[in-house]
């Protein structure tokens, strides 16, 4: 597993999507994930420390956990099928390690919100992650994938080649 942070989150002009974009921590390889404009609005608005009067649905949940026992340990983003990513969410209850599935979208919005340390397996860095062409100062994808992975990935490839890296670090959203 590889650590990895929050870098930003950005829409794409061609839908209107979101995308976070998660940073390897040790090395300059990014994971761009789709996610939707409320996990969006959720990450961006912890990572800018904007409160809201009453609790968010991820707030509850970190609320639910904490009352019933549980401690929120990390989030891994463990897989990418047919354009989706999967994730767990990594917990503690009575000494005892439990899993649960979640979307990165949701487990990202709960781990910028305890802190916690954001993972990506070196599967899905190797099948979705970009690097920066140090001589084009484009981003490039892995060469880890086959012709017809990258081509199932078409829409998402075309927002990763707009994307300018020199922008990253400021939220677009």
């Amino acid at each position: 597993m590889i650590e990895m942070r929050v870098e930003s989150i950005r829409v794409s002009l061609m839908n209107y999507q979101r995308v976070v974009i998660l940073k390897e921590k040790s090395a300059d390889r990014y994971l761009p994930i789709w996610i939707g404009p409320a996990e969006a609005d959720a990450i961006a608005m912890k990572l800018h420390d904007v409160t809201v009067p009453r609790p968010l649905t991820h707030d509850l949940l970190i609320k639910i956990i904490s009352t019933l026992g549980a401690e929120i340990n990390s989030v891994v983003v463990t897989d990418l099928q047919n354009d989706t990513f999967y994730a767990i969410i990594n917990l503690t209850i009575d000494g005892k390690p439990v899993e649960i599935d979640s979307r990165p979208s949701d487990a990202i919005a709960i781990a910028v919100r305890v802190n916690v340390p954001i993972y990506a397996e070196e599967k899905i860095l190797d099948k979705a992650g970009v690097t920066l062409d140090q001589e084009t100062g484009k981003l490039t994808h892995s060469s880890k994938i086959s012709e017809e992975e990258l081509e199932k990935m078409s829409a998402f490839r075309e927002f990763i080649d707009s994307l300018n890296i020199e922008d990253f670090g400021e939220d677009k959203l």
